[in-house]
């Protein structure tokens, strides 16, 4: 090992790093992918339903924002693969990973934004209630403590 090569306290090279935190990665996105790919396929099915035509037009204006957050998540949560598959071999695996971490995080703030669009649209179809903001606000919250705030306060918490 050259001794400009930076170690970590797991004493791996960069390199080595990059393939662990690579792997990590895909692990985290094959979950998000499964899910967003799910509901992205069932949000498709819904505009040829019967119920769809009797949708009013801010219904169907939510649905169609739905579809097209569904759209755009997919794509960020996919374009991780993509992004390793081109730059396979380019040794620039550490910038690969920043690069697609970070799109992973974009595809997760869309995959909520579409869960909360889906909920809102359903709620919305199932009851006319006006306590479908608040209840759909309450699971947006629950998503941000779960997905982000727990993840921040650990790190803060547990990291020098």
């Amino acid at each position: 090992m050259a001794e400009t090569e930076s170690r970590t306290g797991r004493d791996e090279t960069a390199d080595e790093r990059a393939d662990r935190m690579w792997g990590e990665l895909i692990q985290e996105v094959r979950v998000a992918q499964m899910g967003v790919q799910i509901l992205f396929a069932f949000l498709l099915t819904v505009v040829f339903t019967p119920k769809y035509d009797t949708l009013d037009d801010t219904n169907q204006a939510i649905y169609i924002l739905t579809v097209v957050l569904g759209a755009v998540a997919t794509g960020a949560l996919i374009g991780p693969v993509s992004l390793h598959r081109l730059v396979a071999g380019r040794r620039i695996k550490p910038k690969a990973v920043e690069w697609a971490s970070r799109l992973t995080f974009v595809g997760l703030i869309l995959l909520l934004a579409t869960m909360a669009c889906s909920l809102l649209l359903i709620l919305r179809v199932a009851t006319d209630d006006d306590f479908v903001p608040w209840l759909v606000a309450g699971v947006v919250v629950w998503y941000l403590i779960c997905w982000f705030a727990l993840p921040l306060w650990a790190r803060r918490r547990h990291t020098e």
